[in-house]
């Protein structure tokens, strides 16, 4: 039987990650949306391209949950986007209202299923997830690490003129401007980028790194980043379908490592067919763990007005 994996929210992340999951043939595909008709559109359409593509993944696009039950994974985009006026605690209340009612459907239906969490803010509503859902941790896992890895890497290899397949870059903490990327652990080729350019040039592509939402948002306007933050979703999920064991930065619910408690921060994991199978960690220097809990200070501050 092909495995099955639902997204929420149909807008740009979530129509985009159904296109990269099917045009993948990783699974069959339930888009769900609370708007009618554009679930329906955009999953058809999907569907239509299957054969130019030569690919016999499903797509369904619904607005009924009972269409997603025993989903394998359940990838939550849907919530809104922070509006003008609006304060961050007013944003955080209205995701944390969507992700309650969203999560409870999910959970009814596929009760065995890995849920990642790609709504923001992101650390705080993979906390929200986690508690409503009752889930073990291991099924309950933030997208941030690999889309803020992918932008370090991305920018790397452009500064140095290589491939992005030689470089290899690591991000720790909480997907914001309190990020972590460790220039020590990030390589090319297996060199570490600290021996390749000067430390100016590093900490301008670090901070590149930090603002890379930010900068879309500024170009595009009305809208924010979809293209790589869904391919990183897909790679989540291809992770845990196929069993890769891959060790990918997520945000994962935190019990004594990295000396953080009952938090939900960006750490390195190994993902496969049981969701987070291990969380690795590594020796950080003092300004490197002093920046870690920084991040993780802003996260606490989150999930305190939402009261999870």
């Amino acid at each position: 039987m092909r495995k099955k994996v639902t997204i929420v929210g149909s807008g740009n992340v979530g129509a985009t990650a159904a296109h990269w999951i099917a045009s993948k043939e990783l699974a069959d595909v339930v888009l769900i949306d609370i708007i009618d008709g554009v679930p329906q559109g955009k999953g058809l359409d999907l569907l239509e391209a299957m054969p130019i593509e030569k690919r016999d993944s499903h797509v369904l696009g619904t607005g009924d949950y009972a269409d997603t039950a025993n989903s394998d994974i359940v990838v939550i985009t849907a919530g809104i986007p922070r509006k003008p006026g609006m304060s961050r605690d007013d944003l955080l209340n209205t995701n944390h209202g969507i992700m309650k009612d969203v999560v409870g459907k999910v959970v009814k239906y596929s009760p065995n299923c890995i849920l990642i969490i790609v709504s923001n803010p992101l650390d705080a509503m993979a906390q929200a997830a986690y508690k409503m859902s009752g889930f073990p941790r291991e099924r309950v896992i933030g997208m941030a690490g690999v889309l803020d890895s992918a932008r370090f890497r991305a920018f790397i290899a452009e500064e140095l003129k290589v491939s992005v397949e030689n470089v290899t870059a690591f991000v720790l903490g909480g997907h914001g401007d309190t990020m972590v990327p460790l220039p020590r652990y990030s390589t090319v080729a297996g060199i570490p980028i600290t021996e390749l350019m000067n430390a100016a040039t590093v900490e301008r592509l670090v901070q590149r790194t930090r603002d890379g939402g930010a900068e879309i948002v500024k170009y595009l306007k009305t809208g924010s980043a979809y293209y790589a933050p869904s391919a990183a979703t897909t790679e989540m999920v291809e992770a845990i379908l196929k069993d890769k064991k891959k060790i990918l930065p997520c945000a994962a619910y935190l019990e004594g490592e990295y000396g953080i408690k009952g938090l939900y921060v960006g750490v390195p994991c190994k993902l496969g067919s049981k969701g987070i199978e291990k969380i690795i960690e590594i020796k950080l220097t003092a300004e490197e763990k002093a920046a870690l809990d920084k991040s993780a200070d802003a996260v606490k501050e989150l999930v305190g007005v939402i009261g999870v």
